[in-house]
């Protein structure tokens, strides 16, 4: 990585600052570990401008992280895609996020890393190899075990999936999806799934799943549709232990209402049924014991590997 982490030593020092009782966070841009106050990027960078960057977010349990090796191979893949010249060290940004968790006291959370292509110094459509990359990391602290969500299952509204069709990229383009899960929420649901041609793709910001009448999981086939999930493939290799059938192909919105149960699997969220999609229940209306028992076999398998 060619931003230096030199500035760590000093960065130890620094506490979480308060504002009368609000805690602020330390967070790190190019290399520096900041008040959170005090970060500041460029008005040109290219993220700002063209949401040209790419991002990964890391979850921690017991203040370490979860599948860290998969969500930074992610990266690397993005950035190649996009054809970034930008080649993270990775031994670096470990260290980085590991020196984030200990500076903010993260116990339970969240690690959004976010690169951008940079700033130039003007605004140009045409991007210049040589722009120096943008690298920015901070923390959330958030329950994650723990879920009310999870445990009354999620509502799901349907939405035609308009995006550009390179959803395997993880980039910051996340309007669209922004604007599902606030159109979700005005209908009284908890997300939104997309379809294409008649089929689900995947949720606003997670792979999405059904499971059938014999117990069979299925789930999107990986492709430029939909995004190659960290937790999908964590989640598929527990099915695989449990035993469980899994296949990966097209699915459509009246074979999901139709099925045994539903779920979707994220960083954020980890296994998350679905009580009901498009005002239809799924199963019996709430979690089903697939989804749960996959929540719970992947807390546990992810726990025991976090570093």
């Amino acid at each position: 990585m060619e931003t230096s982490l030199t500035s760590i030593t000093c960065g130890i020092s620094i506490v979480r600052h308060r504002i009368g009782e609000v805690a602020m966070r330390t967070v790190y841009v190019d290399g520096q570990f900041v008040p959170e106050t005090e970060a500041k990027i460029s008005i040109f960078d290219r993220s700002f401008l063209f949401a040209d960057g790419v991002y990964e977010v890391t979850s921690v349990l017991d203040g370490k992280l979860i599948d860290f090796k998969g969500h930074m191979t992610r990266l690397q893949r993005s950035l190649s895609e996009l054809k970034f010249e930008f080649k993270p060290d990775m031994d670096q940004l470990l260290e980085a996020h590991r020196e984030l968790v200990k500076l903010n006291n993260i116990t339970e959370g969240l690690i959004y890393l976010q690169v951008s292509r940079g700033s130039a110094g003007d605004r140009d459509f045409a991007i210049d190899p040589k722009t120096p990359a943008t690298i920015v990391m901070f923390t959330q602290s958030k329950s994650l075990i723990k879920s009310a969500l999870a445990e009354r299952g999620q509502k799901i509204v349907t939405f035609p999936d308009i995006r550009w069709r390179r959803s395997d990229i993880k980039t910051t383009q996340l309007l669209y999806a922004s604007l599902l899960k606030t159109e979700a929420a005005s209908k009284g649901a908890d997300d939104a799934w997309m379809l294409l041609d008649g089929f689900i793709t995947e949720g606003s910001s997670n792979n999405a799943y059904i499971v059938t009448q014999d117990n069979t999981i299925v789930t999107r086939e990986l492709s430029t549709d939909i995004l190659h999930g960290i937790t999908r493939a964590s989640v598929l290799k527990c099915a695989e232990e449990l035993q469980l059938k899994v296949e990966e192909r097209h699915f459509t919105l009246e074979e999901a209402q139709n099925a045994k149960e539903a779920f979707s699997t994220s960083a954020s969220a980890f296994v998350c049924p679905v009580a009901e999609i498009d005002g239809k229940k799924i199963g019996d209306g709430v979690p089903g014991p697939i989804a749960k028992r996959l929540r719970e076999i992947y807390i546990d398998a992810n726990r025991a590997t976090a570093i």
